[in-house]
C-alpha cells in the first residue's frame, strides 16, 4: 500500500502545476498524524511543563519573560484565541512548526536540487526526531524550526540577488528568530560568516541588501531590546545561572556531547544517503566542503550555526545540550544530496519515501501501547496529575468561596492554571533568591508577585482576589515558602491530597500534594 501510494505521489510531484499543492497536503497529513499520535501516546499524562509554562506566560503577555524572549508565548496566545485549549490542539500547534519548516525546505531546495532529490530531502528530514517526537513538546526550540528555515532561505536568496524583497524578509526572519530564543545569535553569526568567506562578499556588502536586512532586524527587535534594558537583561542572568558549567573540563565534555548527540539525531538520513548513494571519499569531501561557489555558501550557512556554539561554550564556560541543535538541520539534505556525483536509483527513492510515509502511520498504531507503557512505568510529577490537581484545587477553592479562582502560586502553579476551568493566572511564588533554583522576589507586603520581568499584578488586586498555593509534598523549600505566605492570612486553609491517576482502569503511581486556599476578604 505504501509503495503504491509513493508511486502516485511521485507521479503527481512530476507535474509542476500540482507538486506544491501535493506537498502541502502531504505535510498537512504529516502534522495531523503526528498530532493525533501525540494526543493518544500522551493520554496517560498531561502537558509537559514547558508547555504549561507557555500557557501561563500567554495569560500575561509581555515583551519578554524571565527565561526567554516572547515569541513562543505570543504564538500560544494567538493560537488559543482561534481554537479551544486542549492537549490535542496544543500538539497540533507544536507539529505545525516542523511542518512549516519542511515546507520552507521544499521551497528552498528548488534552488539547488532536482525534483527527485527535493522529494527525498523532505523524506529524509521526516526521519529526524526533531521533526516529530521532540517537536511535540512545544517550546522556544520548536518555534525556531520554521523561523531559522525561513531566515536561511531569505538570506541565501538575498545574497545571490540583492533584491529588496528578500533582504527585508531576511531582516524580519532574523528579528523573529531572536524573539524566539537568544540561541538564534548563532544562526545570525553563522550566516554573517558564510557571507564574509564567500568570494562574492564585496558585491553583497556594497549593495543595500545587508544594511536593509540589519535595519529591519533592529526595528523588529527594538521594543524587546528596550525591555531587556529596562529589566537589567534578566533572561541572560537566568541563562548564565542555569547553564554555567563547574569546570572547563565539564564544558569541554558537554560541548563534545552536544556535537555527538546532534549528529546522532540525524544519523538515519545520513546512513540512508550513504547506503543508497555509496559515495566515495572524494564525494563525501564534496558534500562537506563543496568546490562549487553556490553550494559552498550553503555548506558554510549549514556548518557555522551548528559549530559556533561549541566555540562560544568553550570561551564562556556554558553547558550545551544537543537538543538545542533542533533548528539547525534545514540545509542538511542539500549538503548531502547536491553534489552531482550523488546518484540515487528510483528504487532507493521509492523505498525511502515509502518508509517516510509509513513511519507516522506505524507510530499512530503504536500510540495506545506507548501510552499504556508510560502509565505502567510511572509518569513523573508534575505532568502526571496536572488535570486532576487543577480539578481538586478548584473544588477546594469553591468549597471556601464562591468567587472565581484568579491566581495560583506554588511550584505547580503552571500545571494548575493550564487545566483550571476559571482560567486563573500563575504567579510564581518568589520569596527567596536562589533557594528554589530560580530568582525569587516579594513585594513590600509579602504578597507573592510575578517576577519583575513579567507583567506586574497590582497588590490590591491580589488582596481582593485571594489565591491558591499548590505544591508537591516532596519540595520542602517550596512548602516552607508557601506556608509562610499562607500564614500571613488568618483565613487561609491547608489541605493535603493524594492523587492517583487511572488509565484504562489501571491505577498509576500515587502523588501527594499540599494546597493552601487563601480566600478573598469578605
Amino acid at each position: 500500500m505504501a509503495h503504491s501510494l509513493c508511486e502516485r505521489l511521485l507521479s503527481t510531484l512530476e507535474d509542476p502545476r500540482r507538486r506544491d499543492r501535493t506537498v502541502l497536503l502531504m505535510l498537512a497529513a504529516y502534522a495531523g498524524l503526528w498530532s493525533v499520535y501525540g494526543g493518544i501516546a500522551h493520554s496517560s499524562q498531561d502537558l509537559h511543563p514547558d508547555m504549561t509554562e507557555l500557557i501561563a506566560w500567554s495569560r500575561a503577555l509581555s515583551l519578554g519573560y524571565l527565561k526567554h524572549p516572547p515569541l513562543a508565548a505570543w504564538l500560544v496566545k494567538f493560537w488559543f484565541s482561534l481554537v479551544p485549549l486542549s492537549d490535542w490542539t496544543f500538539y497540533l500547534l507544536a507539529m505545525l512548526m516542523p511542518a512549516i519548516a519542511l515546507w520552507i525546505f521544499w521551497r528552498l531546495s528548488a534552488d539547488y536540487l532536482e525534483i527527485e532529490k527535493r522529494v527525498l530531502g523532505v523524506a529524509l528530514l521526516m526521519f529526524v526526531p526533531f521533526y516529530n517526537f521532540h517537536a511535540l513538546k512545544f517550546n522556544p526550540n520548536t518555534v525556531l524550526m520554521p523561523t531559522w528555515a525561513a531566515t536561511t532561505l531569505c538570506f541565501l536568496r538575498s545574497y545571490r540577488t540583492h533584491r529588496v524583497f528578500y533582504s527585508v524578509l531576511t531582516g524580519l526572519g532574523a528579528g523573529a528568530c531572536m524573539l524566539g530564543k537568544y540561541w538564534s545569535i548563532f544562526l545570525l553569526a553563522g550566516l554573517a560568516i558564510a557571507a564574509l568567506i564567500d568570494p562574492r562578499r564585496w558585491s553583497y556588502f556594497r549593495s543595500s541588501a545587508p544594511w536593509l536586512t540589519s535595519a529591519v532586524a533592529i526595528a523588529v527587535l527594538g521594543p524587546h531590546l528596550l525591555w531587556l534594558w529596562q529589566h537589567n537583561f534578566a533572561p541572560f542572568e537566568y541563562a548564565i545561572d542555569k547553564h554555567v558549567a563547574n569546570t572547563f573540563v565539564d564544558t569541554a565534555f558537554k560541548a563534545g556531547s552536544y556535537l555527538v548527540g546532534s549528529v546522532a539525531y540525524v544519523a538515519v538520513p545520513i546512513i540512508f544517503v550513504l547506503l543508497a548513494a555509496r559515495p566515495d571519499p572524494a564525494t563525501i569531501a564534496e558534500m562537506a566542503l563543496p568546490t562549487d561557489v553556490e553550494r559552498r555558501l550553503v555548506a558554510a550557512a549549514f556548518w557555522a550555526p551548528l559549530l559556533l556554539p561549541i566555540l562560544a561554550a568553550l570561551a564562556s564556560n556554558i553547558d550545551l545540550t544537543s537538543l538545542w541543535s533542533m533548528s539547525a538541520w534545514t540545509l542538511l539534505p542539500i549538503v548531502l544530496l547536491s553534489p552531482p556525483q550523488v546518484k540515487l536509483s528510483p528504487l532507493d527513492l521509492r523505498r525511502i519515501l515509502a518508509l517516510a510515509v509509513a513511519a507516522p502511520v506505524a507510530m499512530l498504531i503504536a500510540a495506545p501501547v506507548v501510552a499504556l507503557a508510560s502509565h505502567l512505568y510511572g509518569v513523573k510529577a508534575p505532568f502526571a496529575d496536572s488535570r486532576l490537581l487543577a480539578s481538586e484545587t478548584e473544588r477546594l477553592w469553591h468549597g471556601v468561596t464562591p468567587e472565581p479562582l484568579r491566581f495560583v502560586s506554588g511550584n505547580l502553579a503552571n500545571e494548575v492554571i493550564a487545566y483550571a476551568v476559571d482560567q486563573p493566572r500563575a504567579l510564581p511564588l518568589r520569596l527567596f533568591r536562589g533557594s528554589i533554583g530560580d530568582q525569587v522576589y516579594a513585594d513590600g507586603r509579602g504578597w507573592p508577585t510575578e517576577a519583575p520581568v513579567q507583567s506586574p499584578v497590582d497588590s490590591e488586586q491580589l488582596l481582593h482576589s485571594g489565591m491558591a498555593l499548590v505544591c508537591s509534598d516532596d519540595a520542602p523549600k517550596w512548602l516552607e515558602a508557601v506556608a509562610v505566605k499562607a500564614a500571613q492570612s488568618p483565613t487561609s486553609q491547608r489541605f493535603e491530597v493524594e492523587i492517583t491517576r487511572k488509565f484504562l482502569g489501571i491505577p498509576g503511581r500515587p502523588h501527594r500534594y499540599v494546597i493552601f486556599i487563601i480566600p478573598p476578604p469578605p
